[in-house]
């Protein structure tokens, strides 16, 4: 039995909530799903993509401030407050209608000393918000497609600079959109070639990570006798996330 729990007109954006077999679903104006949750286990990570992007364990896997920008269903925010609850998240939406069903539908707890939502457009957010966050988790897409305010060199730029030292800026793109490269190498130009990504089911995300500092490679190096012992406790795969790997150098195979 498919449930649809909220819907709003095609002119409104298309906001609608679903319900199939103890899956919650969230559509905002396409088909493609923006969030999933399952209804037992509410703070679990379903959907591959927000799996991979919590791959920033493998370069920091205890951040005390992490930024994010679209907040869908609120999956990365339950997550990280489950597993790590020493972190503070901030989570930027600027669409008032998607906290309203992520509070409703999606088991969004009310702010607290570790959960702040802010109602706010998250490009001039970025801009006004320097050294604010160790990680900045970016999934901003409006009906199936990439944001192209939270996708340009300035914003890119902004990005960095709100970053602390060491710190991480992890981006969802959509791997078959046909400005892929020119995100990819504006991600590039802002952060000096300091990048790498991750392929998620055959392209259809990648998910870039960009680093402020330079010696990300031998972070990553230092934390793999850790993998193991991380992918248990957080119940990812960080280690296949460290085999399959690329730094920007590898960007050949995402254009094929």
């Amino acid at each position: 039995m498919r449930l649809k729990i909220g819907k709003r007109r095609a002119d409104d954006a298309g906001l609608e909530v679903t319900e199939e077999r103890g899956m919650r679903v969230l559509h905002l104006g396409s088909r493609a799903i923006q969030s999933a949750m399952r209804i037992t286990r509410p703070w679990d990570l379903e959907l591959a993509y927000t799996r991979a992007m919590m791959g920033f364990l493998m370069f920091n896997s205890t951040p005390q401030d992490v930024l994010m920008i679209g907040l869908g269903g609120g999956s990365l925010a339950k997550f990280i407050r489950k597993q790590r609850p020493q972190t503070h998240i901030t989570a930027v939406e600027i669409d008032p209608r998607v906290i309203a069903a992520a509070r409703a539908h999606f088991e969004v707890p009310p702010d607290d000393e570790t959960l702040t939502v802010v109602e706010a457009d998250g490009a001039l957010y970025m801009r006004q918000h320097a050294s604010s966050a160790d990680i900045i988790l970016l999934d901003g897409f409006d009906s199936g497609n990439q944001v192209e305010a939270l996708a340009t060199q300035t914003f890119y730029a902004a990005c960095r600079r709100a970053l602390h030292p060491g710190g991480v800026l992890v981006v969802n793109l959509w791997g078959r959109d046909g400005d892929f490269a020119e995100y990819f190498a504006r991600l590039t130009r802002a952060f000096d070639g300091e990048v790498g990504w991750l392929s998620v089911q055959n392209k259809t995300n990648i998910i870039v990570y960009a680093f402020s500092e330079p010696g990300a490679m031998a972070r990553l190096d230092t934390a793999r006798p850790r993998l193991a012992e991380l992918s248990t406790r957080y119940g990812l795969d960080l280690r296949g996330f460290a085999r399959d790997f690329q730094w920007a150098a590898g960007i050949a195979p995402l254009l094929d």
